[in-house]
């Protein structure tokens, strides 16, 4: 949920007007807005690219992934992986454009530990992908665009540690 919709939401539960300061927190988050738009383009635009980039970097640190009997065995499976890649970027945006993290939660994080481990997915493999995505992704932004990007991918990595 965005700042402007948790202070309207906080204020009309108290039946009060926002704040203040509640209103100079909605002028902080509008003031980024350029900036994580900018940052979401970049990210959706050069989407092929960073997962190419970020599965290069995992298969190359854990051939094992792809090797008979692994995970990524096979092209459907690759291509799955793959699939999760682009899935993970998506969800990253999101949380950039929202400046939450409620977003990745609610529609990327819920379950998702149980639902790797059902398909026998080992979830530290998929903390390693997420690294790989997050190391590709904040290649292509400049330094003050990736400190803004990077709490979402880490927040993603946290949740599956």
């Amino acid at each position: 949920m965005s700042v402007v919709s948790q202070v309207i939401l906080k204020a009309d539960d108290e039946l009060r007007y926002p704040s203040s300061g509640e209103l100079r927190g909605i002028q902080e988050f509008l003031k980024t807005g350029q900036q994580r738009i900018r940052i979401a383009e970049t990210l959706a635009e050069n989407e092929k690219k960073i997962v190419d980039q970020a599965q290069k970097q995992l298969f190359k640190k854990r051939p094992d992934y792809r090797a008979p009997g692994g995970n990524a065995y096979g092209q459907r499976q690759y291509n799955q992986c793959l699939r999760d890649y682009g899935w993970y970027l998506r969800l990253v945006t999101y949380g950039i454009l929202s400046g939450d993290k409620e977003p990745i939660e609610k529609i990327g994080l819920v379950g998702v530990k149980e639902m790797y481990n059902s398909l026998n997915v080992p979830v530290p493999g998929m903390v390693d992908a997420i690294q790989c995505l997050k190391e590709a992704a904040l290649g292509l932004l400049n330094a003050e665009e990736a400190e803004e990007a990077a709490p979402y991918f880490d927040f993603i990595i946290q949740s599956m540690a």
